[in-house]
């Protein structure tokens, strides 16, 4: 075998474009090839573009532009005048800033609050900044990247003193985020982050959350284990459940079966499941076991299983990122990953009025919190029937 084709895809593209700069045929302040052109050079994917121009920027080679681009660094991007003015938008956050008095309210977005997820994480923020004087102002984005761009300028024309936010993960950055940075506003994100860009964050560890999932349902017997998310965007939490869903299964010298990875689709209503893609799949028993990254997903293939006359854990298995049953934890049924999403809160909120107390928003060291998740076992995984029982 060539010991070129050892080399990760990602490095190929990130070997190709420091060629591009050392041999200059790309100079300080020139746009890198867009993503799209990089997909379809290497025949990858966009997950693993995004992957090699994230390390890119980590090393400070390139610099991207939310919604314009990547540069190569050194000094302004000459499409400068193209790009969002960031620099105006730091002058007004500092403004703010400066103007602030001491308000002792911390501004929290979420997308939304449709979960015990979303209620927990909410309980663990409250506690930390009740405990300390402070009380929270609660802003949804809805998911969207322009509602959550105004949720972050309210909070600060209120006099938030700092945001813990739940990003909403899209192609283009929030620069409003990035303003933030470069005015040295106080902000932590929760649950996710932006690929390339430093910032404090405290996140569950979403690639061993389904290495647990895949090693207890491996155990049960189950090979034909599928993961589904229904996220409409490809989103870093996503990607990282799909890559431990993946490392797992090739540390057992399984094969990666790409149908059992069931991502870009949405239940909107059980009345005419039915006819739902992923009701034949389950009715047809193409899996024994799923993996859902998220409660409600796993709610909802729960009673899709019943729909097709199949019983959970008898005929088939679900484990579940989250508990979607129940806010209090022994009557809850569904086996699930526990993200401790009470102690993310908690702790983003803490290591956030850290940051206020100690003026350290602009620059210096950011701290990167992964929480080490939990399976914990209930009933809705069972052994596969044509396993051996132990």
């Amino acid at each position: 075998m060539n010991t070129t084709d050892r080399i990760p895809l990602y490095q190929k593209i990130q070997d190709y474009i420091r060629k591009l700069i050392e041999t200059e045929e790309l100079k300080t302040g020139d746009r890198i090839p867009m993503e799209k052109e990089l997909m379809d050079r290497f025949d990858v994917s966009k997950i693993t573009v995004v992957k090699a121009l994230s390390g890119l920027a980590n090393e400070g080679l390139i610099t991207r532009v939310p919604g314009r681009g990547s540069f190569v660094s050194g000094r302004e991007p000459e499409a400068a005048s193209e790009a969002p003015d960031i620099s105006a938008a730091t002058v007004k956050i500092s403004e703010r800033a400066a103007a602030r008095r001491q308000t002792k309210m911390i501004g929290l977005i979420m997308p939304s609050i449709y979960d015990y997820f979303a209620i927990r994480l909410i309980e663990g923020v409250r506690k930390a900044l009740g405990e300390r004087g402070y009380r929270p102002i609660i802003l949804l984005s809805g998911g969207a990247v322009e509602e959550e761009k105004e949720a972050i300028k309210t909070l600060q024309e209120i006099g938030a003193e700092g945001l813990l936010i739940f990003p909403v993960d899209e192609e283009q950055y929030n620069e409003e985020i990035l303003s933030m940075k470069f005015a040295g506003f106080p902000f932590v994100l929760v649950d996710r982050y932006l690929p390339g860009v430093e910032t404090h964050y405290i996140a569950a560890d979403g690639r061993l959350g389904t290495a647990l999932a895949v090693d207890h349902l491996w155990e049960l017997g189950h090979r034909e284990i599928a993961i589904c998310s229904d996220s409409p965007l490809q989103t870093v939490t996503v990607q990282e459940r799909i890559e431990g869903y993946m490392n797992a299964l090739k540390e057992k010298g399984a094969l990666i079966n790409p149908a059992h990875i069931i991502t870009g689709f949405q239940v909107e209503s059980l009345k005419d499941a039915e006819t739902h893609p992923l009701f034949r799949y389950i009715r047809n028993r193409m899996a024994t076991a799923y993996i859902t990254l998220n409660g409600k997903l796993g709610v909802q293939i729960y009673q899709m299983a019943r729909q097709a006359g199949l019983s959970v854990p008898d005929d088939m298995s679900i484990v579940s990122f989250d508990d979607p049953t129940s806010i209090v934890e022994e009557f809850s049924f569904f086996t699930h990953i526990k993200q401790f999403e009470f102690e993310m809160g908690y702790r983003a909120a803490g290591k956030l009025l850290e940051i206020i107390q100690s003026g350290a928003g602009r620059g210096g060291k950011y701290s990167k919190t992964l929480i080490e998740p939990e399976l914990v076992v209930r009933q809705t995984s069972g052994r596969h029937r044509s396993a051996p029982s132990n």
